[in-house]
């Protein structure tokens, strides 16, 4: 009589079956009256990523569009804390970012984010984990002298000192988006310029409506 065969062991992942809700993308459209999108803002440290997010984050407030902001400094103290700086890791802190901006769009927010995010490949993984269908790259375009001479961080200082390595624009290089969905250079721009443009943006591809003429006042207020 043959031996029974010994079980062969599983692999954990097989072992983990995705359930899905009955509440469904279109539902949550309806019911916020928006299109989930993720516009990632990519460009050098200093070039007003983060401004610009939470400039946009609270004018979609004042107009009844609910939205987040995925912030890459906010993170590494929290979610990305364990993560350093080298190839790698930067890779993983951006696929990371990917998966909570997929997720948040999933629940029907708009996302923002405010990331370096220095390589072409990964930024083109964000867009595959995100979604072709609901990704917006936008290139704040600031040029490194102006970005330097900002150095709201003293990071430039420290890096051209060498207290700083691989310091993306100083001594690792940044590549630009080839063909992003929005370029914007913040050097010749002011904050509520920017902040239409991509409004503008959201309205032409219609992630978002026109709104009545007193919450945009009330918008373009707050974004100024």
């Amino acid at each position: 009589m043959a031996a029974a065969a010994e079980p062969t062991p599983l692999d954990g992942l097989r072992l983990v079956i995705p359930h899905a809700g009955r509440v469904t993308t279109t539902l949550r459209e309806h019911l916020l009256q928006q299109r989930p999108v993720t516009v990632w803002l990519t460009g050098l440290s200093g070039a007003g990523k983060s401004t610009l997010a939470y400039a946009l984050e609270e004018q979609l407030h004042e107009l009844g569009y609910a939205s987040f902001v995925l912030d890459g400094d906010n993170l590494r103290h929290r979610l990305n804390r364990d993560l350093g700086f080298s190839a790698a890791e930067r890779s993983e802190n951006i696929r990371r970012v990917a998966e909570v901006a997929a997720l948040m769009n999933d629940a029907g927010l708009v996302v923002f984010t405010a990331l370096i995010s220095p390589q072409r490949s990964d930024r083109a993984l964000a867009r595959t984990l995100i979604g072709e269908h609901r990704f917006l790259e936008v290139h704040v375009s600031t040029p490194l002298e102006v970005c330097e001479g900002r150095d709201p961080k003293g990071l430039y200082t420290m890096a051209r000192t060498g207290r700083i390595p691989h310091f993306t624009g100083v001594s690792a290089p940044y590549e630009a988006p080839e063909s992003p969905d929005f370029r914007m250079d913040t050097a010749h721009l002011s904050l509520p310029e920017a902040c239409a443009q991509v409004l503008a943006l959201l309205q032409e591809r219609g992630f978002i409506h026109q709104r009545s003429a007193e919450s945009q006042s009330v918008a373009r207020t707050s974004c100024s």
